[in-house]
């Protein structure tokens, strides 16, 4: 496999290596992957997380696996493990299944591998496209807010929604971005506040239950999102906390778009009722996995969904790599017509 480097993930000499998310902000740990166990491992840790980044992770890690043995069963085999690492973020099946489709077909394994190295160079073009396209809704003096992390730690290029926040701030527009901290394992307070503060945008990291104040405050301008799967009528999962900051921009008239590549569109999902939510680890919530005795009592009954639904009619807009998506488009069903 050729050399492949981003933020998060690198490749050299056939070694894949990932940025452990974990350890971040304080602490930059690059970890080698040396098998398809060790890559589902560190997606069910969160080690490797971001749904394109989730995709493009397994996709390496099988073509890497795939140079080391002509059993094709077995290559089936650690492709399907890795498939099933996580169940909402649909860019992980795409990949996978784009892999497992050459076994299916009997192609040479070669081509394994350089499909894996296509995925990697989509992905970083579709950010980039998704930038651009997302620019278009950005004004001067807008004040953002983000959920989760959407930026090059969840992608192998700029990221999804802080992508278009990235491309407004190098065009000079003068924005300003309110981070959800992103309970309950602070993906926007660890790993955003990281990403925008290597890209010197302005920002200021605020509770998930402050966005409410603020919309009341009239101090946001809109909300851009991510999203681990999108149904083919607009509903689509995103970080735990969506629907809520979703709902509060319906209620205070708040434009709310959600950005993603065509890859997050699951021509196979219906609804949003159709989208499998993925419960977590209960010391999660009870602090466990942030301070060493945690903050709740061990035995505290725990509800722990990582992701949540918000339906289409919520949202302003889909930013897309192939383009702005409004209400009228997606009622037409052209979320149905990407492939």
């Amino acid at each position: 496999m050729k050399d492949l480097n981003c933020l998060s993930l690198r490749v050299k000499n056939n070694q894949l290596s990932i940025l452990d998310q974990t350890l971040l902000p304080h602490e930059e740990t690059w970890r080698e992957i040396g098998s398809p166990e060790d890559m589902v491992e560190s997606i069910k840790k969160l080690r490797v997380r971001g749904a394109p980044l989730i995709g493009v992770s397994a996709a390496i890690s099988l073509a890497l696996f795939a140079q080391t043995t002509e059993d094709r069963q077995l290559i089936k085999k650690k492709g399907l493990l890795l498939r099933d690492s996580r169940p909402t973020a649909v860019n992980l099946m795409f990949c996978v299944d784009q892999l497992l489709g050459l076994l299916d077909e009997d192609m040479p394994l070669e081509k394994i591998v350089e499909k894996a190295e296509v995925l990697f160079d989509e992905d970083v073009k579709l950010c980039e496209l998704m930038a651009k396209n997302g620019n278009k809704v950005i004004e001067h003096n807008d004040r953002i807010l983000t959920h989760c992390n959407t930026g090059g730690l969840a992608t192998v290029g700029e990221g999804t929604a802080l992508a278009v926040i990235k491309e407004a701030h190098r065009e000079g527009k003068e924005i300003k971005v309110f981070v959800d901290e992103t309970r309950p394992l602070l993906q926007g307070g660890r790993l955003t506040t990281w990403e925008l503060t290597k890209e010197g945008v302005p920002y200021q990291l605020i509770c998930d239950n402050m966005a409410a104040h603020l919309m009341a405050q009239g101090a946001v301008d809109k909300v851009i999102v991510g999203s681990d799967r999108i149904a083919i009528n607009g509903d689509f999962a995103n970080k735990i906390g969506t629907y809520s900051l979703a709902v509060l921009c319906h209620f205070h008239n708040v434009p709310f778009y959600v950005a993603a590549p065509y890859t997050t569109v699951d021509q196979e999902c219906e609804t949003g009722k159709d989208i499998p939510i993925e419960q977590r680890d209960p010391g999660e919530v009870r602090g466990q996995n942030i301070v060493e005795k945690g903050w709740a009592p061990l035995e505290s009954d725990v509800y722990n969904p990582a992701f949540d639904v918000t339906p289409a009619h919520l949202v302003t807009g889909w930013i897309l790599d192939t383009g702005l998506y409004n209400q009228q488009d997606v009622k037409q069903e052209k979320l149905r017509q990407l492939n």
